[in-house]
Order: structure tokens, then C-alpha cells, then sequence
């Protein structure tokens, strides 16, 4: 994987991790680096999930692909906050 690779995964990775965040109601207690952290896992996982549908690698936007993303990103960071709050 070459750094561009890197950073686009990164990039990606915030939009995703925020857009999970923001359809998460209430306030989370995790920081920015684990909303991205779970936007990298969630992007990475998505895709994989949507290669699998046969989804991934459609004609203009992949709006599927994207609401999966937003999906696991959201359940992570839920799962994540369930986890940091109990700490």
C-alpha cells in the first residue's frame, strides 16, 4: 500500500467515523482519534461487505457501499462509547 493509499484510507475514515457519530444519538465519550480509528475499521469492513453483496463496484456513487460504512461506524462508535462509559 503506498502512502497515498494511507492517507485516502485516513480521509475516508474521518467522514466515516463522523457520519457514524452524528446517526449515534446522544453524547459519546470517546475523542476524535477513536471516531476515526472506528471510521478506518468501519470503511475497510464495508467495502468488504459490500464486495461480498456484489454492491461495492457499481456505475456512479456507490450510495450501498457508503450506507453500510455509515452503519458499522455507527455501531462502533456506540459499542465503543458502551465500552469507554462503564471505565
Amino acid at each position: 500500500m503506498e502512502i497515498s493509499g494511507i492517507v485516502t484510507a485516513i480521509v475516508i475514515g474521518v467522514v466515516i467515523g463522523v457520519l457514524g457519530r452524528l446517526v449515534v444519538p446522544g453524547c459519546q465519550r470517546i475523542g476524535v482519534l477513536w471516531t476515526i480509528a472506528v471510521g478506518v475499521v468501519a470503511a475497510l469492513i464495508g467495502t468488504a461487505v459490500a464486495a461480498g453483496f456484489g454492491v461495492a463496484d457499481t456505475k456512479g456513487f456507490d450510495w450501498i457501499e457508503l450506507i453500510i460504512q455509515v452503519g458499522l461506524a455507527a455501531a462502533g462508535v456506540a459499542a465503543l462509547d458502551r465500552v469507554k462509559g462503564r471505565g
